[in-house]
């Protein structure tokens, strides 16, 4: 257990850097990897399961004692993320797949990484934490509905059968993972340890199922369509920042608002997308898992470097995921 518990620690610390050489591996050698496309749906459900497995009721305390950073901050992510998605999609005139590929990005709910890097950088881990619950919770409703919105002009947008399918893959495993810590808990808390191995295993396994099946059109557009996800991650963790400084939220809740709004789960914006718009529509949200994994950090440790006024929340003592 503990050989595992060790090699889960490394794959959680290095998981950008497995994301990068699994898609090396599937763009160079796609043939082995093209079977697994059938598998994303499932793969996923496995991440979120583990999300379950890992919530406790005081991650929703902030909820009820200090909600206002909690509300700005899930309605700047999905406010903010979809349309600076939106807007690079027709400046960069991006092909229609591609453009609502990015568009399905950006009206993801955050990843889990996004905890980690809150944490890094100084900032508001509970809130951090509740905003990617509640965002989470509210993608069947919000994902759908913003996609048929700006993103029905390049691709026919089925909402009721994308609400389905978030509920399906995210919904479903999650309440699963709460009912077996409910009845399990003991199991539960001795598997902790050893789920972001599980969580990198999943999600690198859907990165070359995207990737291996896309490597043509990664050879051709590749450039363009990684530009276009590190503007919208660069613009989000900007303007995340922003918008908790104009709503006068402190240092600590600015960045946890930035990194929750920059950070997707690009893991749930690959399966949609091949799932509801085509293979292609898949790679935005590829990029994503690997780019969001080196710019977090990036920024996380600019942060830690400096100091905070006023901090008003502790970090949690919980096991954080990797990004999805």
């Amino acid at each position: 257990m503990k050989v595992l518990e060790a090699v889960s620690t490394i794959a959680g610390k290095y998981f950008a850097v497995w994301v990068i050489i699994m898609s090396i591996i599937a763009f160079m050698f796609p043939e082995p990897f093209l079977g697994l496309g059938g598998y994303i749906t499932i793969l996923l459900g496995v991440v979120m399961f583990g999300m379950g497995l890992t919530l406790k009721a005081v991650d929703f305390k902030i909820v009820l004692t200090k909600p206002l950073p909690v509300i700005i901050g899930v309605c700047a992510q999905y406010i903010i993320m979809p349309l600076v998605a939106f807007a690079i999609a027709k400046l960069m005139n991006l092909p229609a797949e591609l453009a609502a590929g990015l568009v399905l990005l950006g009206c993801v709910p955050g990843g889990t990484a996004s905890n980690v890097m809150v944490y890094l950088a100084k900032g508001n881990v509970p809130l951090s934490i509740a905003m990617t619950s509640i965002s989470t919770l509210l993608a069947p409703i919000m994902t759908p509905l913003i996609l048929l919105l700006l993103a029905g002009q390049w691709m026919p947008v089925d909402a009721v059968s994308m609400f389905m399918s978030i509920v399906q893959v995210i919904i479903v495993p999650i309440v699963l993972g709460l009912i077996i810590k409910r009845f399990f808990p003991v199991a539960v808390e001795k598997s902790l340890r050893v789920l972001p191995l599980i969580s990198v295993a999943a999600i690198i396994t859907i990165v070359a199922a995207v990737v291996s099946g896309n490597s043509a059109t990664i050879a051709t557009s590749g450039l363009l369509i990684f530009t276009a996800v590190m503007l919208h991650n660069g613009f989000g963790l900007l303007l995340g920042y922003f918008a908790g400084k104009m709503l006068k939220q402190d240092e600590v809740n600015r960045r946890a608002i930035a990194i929750e709004v920059g950070m997707q789960n690009s893991g749930l914006g690959v399966a949609l997308a091949t799932a509801h718009f085509g293979p292609l529509a898949a790679l935005p949200s590829v990029l994503a898992a690997a780019w969001h994994n080196i710019s977090g950090p990036i920024l996380a440790t600019y942060w830690s470097k400096k100091p905070v006024v006023n901090k008003e929340e502790e970090p949690a003592d919980r096991p954080i995921g990797v990004n999805v």
